[in-house]
């Protein structure tokens, strides 16, 4: 079945760096748009970056400037790199797929941001 794994997160001080991935493993088909979601305590459940199966990007305006998403097909793998982090970045962040059978997602992965 298909399957979406991330990694990449922890902990962080402000103004730090961080890359996460989602690799999407089981899919007979091709993925079209893949997502970075993100959910703080509390809070509701948020797009954060967008990537089209053709490389269009779109990014919440709180990450503008400083998130940027990518994806290499060939590996069937998402990216989002995360500069100068905030500590109301601090989330659970889950990537994911629409693939024409249906939208799958991860586990998600905790980032932290400590001031």
């Amino acid at each position: 079945q298909v399957q979406l794994v991330e990694s990449g997160g922890g902990l962080v001080q402000a103004g730090g760096s961080l890359r996460l991935s989602c690799a999407v493993s089981g899919s007979r088909f091709s993925i079209n748009n893949m997502d970075w979601y993100r959910q703080a305590p509390g809070k509701q459940r948020e797009l954060v970056a967008r990537i089209t199966s053709g490389g269009t990007t779109n990014y919440a305006d709180s990450v503008k400037g400083r998130f940027t998403i990518s994806r290499d097909n060939a590996k069937n793998t998402m990216y989002l790199q995360m500069n100068s982090l905030k500590p109301e970045d601090t989330a659970v962040y889950s990537c994911a797929a629409g693939i024409s059978i249906g939208t799958y997602w991860g586990q998600g992965t905790q980032v932290t941001v400590s001031s």
